[in-house]
């Protein structure tokens, strides 16, 4: 189970400069790519569609694509934990060319280590409009088990999780799935944990663990309606939280890869998690064959982001 989140969550974020962002609303191409290899993507056609509806399948050029800032993504670089704080790094986040993930290319994120804290680089992206709250949660993940290079048995989080913009907020709200294929805390993996908070420092959650190896691709789906919280993986249902432990404000989404601990040193090593797409629908409860059936539309028309929820 989760450790005690984020008492110390210090943001500081890649920040995109003004000239940049006007590029950006004069439609200006964006920066070098993070993939050599795959070509840069055009600019994303005027975000329309369905009301209440948000839907990324992340074709940037990299972590300081100004197109990723404008449709409201942010790169981690700052301090705070959770895990080996003020080791969070832009240079783990990357968009590249994916022959396993639906249409071709997904966000990368790699955390890696040589088991000490000075070679330790740990990578979140969040959302930041601050403004998802209940409805229908899923993501296209892709877990590791091992590292991409170096020795195995890190304990490494790999996370996907709706929360709150500030830990001391008095309607604190938190929603985690977090993948640990070595264990943690205490515990052996491969384990899934889902978890729901109600309050962050003193710790109060509820939660559960599926213990199995996850290696691959997975869609990953929360359904926060009517007084309940629903995690469900590939369709199937893993865990339901109601009573006090349900969002009560609205939140960011946020996709990262940081080690609990650093048990061992001998060597680099990289871990590496990856998202296909990220689909949120406000105010209902979405089906996993209807997610997939709107998504798969989303590709067939060519759209790579859509942002139509309410900002207030």
């Amino acid at each position: 189970m989760s450790q005690p989140r984020r008492t110390s969550r210090r943001r500081a974020w890649t920040a995109l400069a003004l000239p940049a962002l006007l590029c950006v609303l004069a439609a200006c191409s964006g920066g070098p790519g993070d993939d050599a290899a795959a070509p840069a993507p055009s600019a994303s056609p005027t975000p329309s569609g369905p009301p209440g509806t948000l839907f990324d399948n992340f074709h940037y050029s990299g972590p300081d694509d100004p197109l990723l800032t404008a449709h409201g993504w942010e790169v981690r670089t700052g301090g705070g934990g959770p895990g080996i704080k003020d080791t969070w790094s832009a240079a783990g986040a990357g968009f590249l060319s994916d022959t396993t993930a639906q249409g071709g290319r997904a966000m990368r994120l790699q955390a890696s280590t040589d088991g000490t804290e000075q070679g330790t680089r740990q990578v979140e992206v969040q959302s930041t409009g601050k403004n998802l709250f209940t409805g229908t949660f899923a993501a296209r993940v892709h877990f590791g088990n091992r590292p991409t290079s170096g020795r195995n048995g890190d304990h490494v989080v790999q996370a996907f999780f709706p929360i709150s913009p500030s830990d001391a907020s008095t309607d604190y709200s938190e929603l985690d799935y977090e993948y640990l294929p070595n264990g943690g805390w205490g515990s052996v993996g491969p384990r899934l944990d889902t978890v729901s908070w109600y309050k962050a420092d003193p710790p109060d959650r509820v939660s559960h663990t599926l213990k199995r190896r996850l290696e691959g691709w997975h869609l990953l789906m929360i359904t926060a309606m009517n007084g309940k919280v629903t995690y469900s993986l590939d369709g199937k249902e893993l865990f339901t939280s109601s009573g006090k432990y349900v969002p009560r404000e609205k939140m960011d989404v946020h996709f990262s890869s940081w080690f609990i601990d650093l048990p061992f040193t001998g060597g680099p090593r990289t871990w590496e998690t990856k998202i296909n797409w990220f689909y949120y629908k406000a105010g209902e409860a979405v089906s996993q064959a209807d997610v997939q059936k709107t998504v798969d539309g989303f590709y067939s028309d060519g759209t790579d982001y859509i942002n139509t929820v309410p900002t207030s």
